[in-house]
């Protein structure tokens, strides 16, 4: 995943007040972040490259890289759910973004 620089607050639409407030995630009450990725596997063709990553933190995250870099994301977790429009998507969220391991750091993490 590539993050194009591009890290911003979630917001969520009170219908009441009409008003957008900060998102915090209901389990963890942490604050939610939305960082755009790209997808640059050959194999999507023509489809979407770029998805939202939703980041839980009190701060917001700072891309360990800089734009258009790899990333990782820790604790990424992806929940599908059936759309509006009936077709299924996914949910992207995790808790942190860090520079990609190198294959010997992912080596010695595991002996």
């Amino acid at each position: 995943m590539f993050v194009p620089d591009s890290i911003a607050e979630a917001q969520d639409f009170n219908e009441a007040t009409r008003q957008r407030t900060p998102s915090k995630d209901k389990v963890t009450g942490e604050r939610v972040w939305q960082c755009r990725v790209m997808d640059m596997d050959p194999e999507l063709g023509s489809r979407s490259r770029e998805v939202s990553i939703k980041i839980l933190s009190n701060v917001q995250p700072v891309p360990p890289v800089g734009p258009f870099q790899q990333v990782e994301f820790e604790n990424l977790t992806v929940t599908p759910y059936v759309g509006s429009n009936g077709r299924l998507a996914y949910s992207f969220r995790a808790t942190g973004i860090v520079a990609p391991k190198t294959l010997t750091e992912t080596r010695g993490k595991a002996s």
